[in-house]
């Protein structure tokens, strides 16, 4: 199992995600809303910025304040793991 910095030191199970996404599109931010409404969203940003929504096969919304595109790097395992 591996498991990605999702920033600050939250970790996400890498096997569980099945996107990750900008939250700058209003589809996505309703998305999180109805998401926030049933209690399945988790904040990982520390009160920072939400930079990339990630989606789990178990339907929870994990917000973290990192890139996608940086998140999609430590996926695959093509950059050191740096802490934000």
């Amino acid at each position: 199992m591996k498991f990605i910095n999702v920033g600050y030191g939250n970790m996400a199970a890498a096997h569980r995600l099945i996107a990750v996404v900008s939250p700058d599109a209003a589809p996505i931010r309703r998305l999180i809303q109805d998401a926030r409404d049933a209690g399945h969203v988790i904040d990982a940003t520390c009160g920072h910025r939400t930079r990339a929504v990630l989606m789990t096969d178990s339907e929870h919304v994990i917000l973290s304040p990192l890139l996608p595109e940086t998140i999609a790097a430590r996926i695959d395992g093509k950059t050191e793991e740096k802490d934000v």
